[in-house]
């Protein structure tokens, strides 16, 4: 089988413009998908790199080199070339939407979520009322901080882990600053206090496999949000609670399919949802040395979901710059 691997960041998304900051997070995701899948029998992978990035080369891989001129053009080729595609991509406007799409228009199988459950999932907004709707405790999600007290968060609707997320001291410094940015598409959310974790999924018609709890590193740095790393198994599941909320999440999103991430938070009165990630996250890296298995071989096993069983933690530590 040949899989298409395409991770936006490092195959040529910012190809013509300066790389981001966060191209840490992106190579640690393609490398770990990579390795994965080449791990496999039989498995071949071909992917894009942007030219500007180290080629490497190994056994099983074939990378196409790609610039802002032949990005698109190369990104068909490859699709056209291959069995399967798995796509990792900001959900920031419709993007991993559109590019899930794009694969299931070739004809090819999608690794990853249905283009509708993206479509939920893009949306912190959407999302907190589609969970609440199936009876799920959420953070409750605003599109103006009028109706909060406390401290405010606010973050980019469609937005990917910490980016441009912000704390106020109530909601009257919340309003004031969504006063004078009128064209920011963010939501607001009380803060709740409690440690901030996120679940690992293999996710299936409206059926959900926990693989790991994460501890998130988050930080402050002055009113802006920080992401720092993850440790990738650091708690178990003793009492199935977690396990229970993923069946819940993926019931609520029946489109959720393969890797999925769930961030929340656990407060005093027990996990309260953030949002889902409908695609690979940063602790998908971490995910085959911290568990008995490789998680690109289940996820080419769905719909079955064999056992899988976390050996250790393993942290995975994050420089922005």
């Amino acid at each position: 089988m040949k899989v298409f691997v395409f991770e936006f960041v490092t195959g040529g998304g910012y190809a013509g413009q300066a790389l981001p900051g966060f191209l840490g997070d992106a190579e640690l995701m393609w490398r770990a998908l990579v390795d994965d899948l080449i791990a496999l029998p039989g498995m071949e992978v071909l992917t894009l790199r942007d030219a500007r990035l180290a080629i490497p080369e190994q056994p099983g891989l074939t990378v196409v080199a790609t610039d802002a001129a032949r990005c698109r053009s190369d990104f068909m080729r490859c699709l056209d070339a291959a069995d399967a595609a798995w796509m990792v991509a900001p959900e920031s406007g419709g993007l991993l939407e559109s590019l899930n799409r794009q694969v299931e228009a070739a004809g090819k199988w999608l690794l990853g979520c249905r283009p509708d459950a993206v479509h939920i999932a893009a949306s912190k907004h959407a999302t907190a009322a589609r969970l609440a709707g199936a009876g799920m405790t959420t953070v409750p999600t605003f599109a103006t901080p009028d109706l909060l007290t406390g401290a405010v968060v606010a973050k980019p609707d469609d937005g990917v882990s910490c980016e441009d997320t912000l704390l106020f001291a109530d909601a009257a410094a919340a309003q004031a600053w969504h006063d004078t940015h009128p064209r920011a598409m963010h939501v607001f959310q009380p803060y709740v206090a409690g440690e901030s974790l996120s679940l690992s999924l293999l996710c299936c018609d409206g059926q959900a496999q926990l693989l790991s709890v994460n501890r998130q590193h988050v930080g402050l740095a002055g009113d802006h949000f920080e992401f720092h790393g993850v440790t990738v198994n650091a708690l178990g599941d003793g009492d199935g609670r977690y396990a229970a909320l993923a069946a819940r999440v993926a019931a609520a999103i029946p489109g959720l399919w393969g890797y999925v991430g769930v961030d929340l938070i656990a407060g005093a009165f027990g996990p309260m949802v953030l949002e889902v990630n409908p695609r690979a996250t940063v602790s998908y890296a971490g995910l085959r040395a911290a568990l008995d298995c490789n998680p690109a071989q289940h996820v080419l096993a769905l719909p079955e979901m064999r056992p899988c069983r976390g050996l250790r933690p393993v942290t995975l530590e994050m420089a922005h710059v």
